[in-house]
């Protein structure tokens, strides 16, 4: 009998899962930015806020490197954002050659109300699906990540 951890899984198991967890993930998203657009405001603006509001004062560089993307993606967004009011920007206080930015408090409003809106997604997400379902699937990705990020 052979040893469970040396069980050959198909490939096909394997990227039907990948595919799977993009699937969910685009869903979720594209449905967040569907309840959301009528505020005016993405999911990529939605991650900005919250970097911002995790981080007050972050340059545009933290930002990116928090939100995985690039500093430019992070300007368009922050400029946006500015635009709509949510965030305000000033000199950095120890090098003024940096913009950092602060959650207005209609920022603050709008993240309530997104936050909302995503608890009402994730419960129709996990409906059916135990507290220990959930964490052995989080325990799974996570040694999944790991796997990945090691190299």
């Amino acid at each position: 009998m052979a040893n469970k951890k040396n069980r050959i899984i198909p490939v096909s198991d394997k990227r039907g899962a990948m595919q799977v967890m993009k699937r969910i993930l685009n869903h979720f998203r594209t449905q967040v930015d569907e309840e959301l657009r009528p505020r005016g405001v993405t999911t990529s603006q939605l991650q900005i806020l919250h970097a911002i509001k995790n981080s007050p004062g972050s340059s545009g560089a933290q930002l990116a490197r928090v939100c995985y993307v690039t500093p430019q993606t992070v300007q368009a967004l922050i400029e946006k954002i500015e635009e709509e009011g949510w965030i305000v920007r000033h000199k950095d206080k120890g090098n003024d050659r940096i913009l950092a930015a602060s959650l207005t408090d209609a920022g603050e409003e709008l993240l309530t109300l997104a936050e909302e809106a995503v608890k009402r997604l994730e419960t129709r997400l996990w409906d059916g699906i135990s507290a220990e379902e959930i964490a052995s699937l989080k325990r799974v990705l996570d040694r999944c990540f790991e796997n990945i990020a090691a190299e």
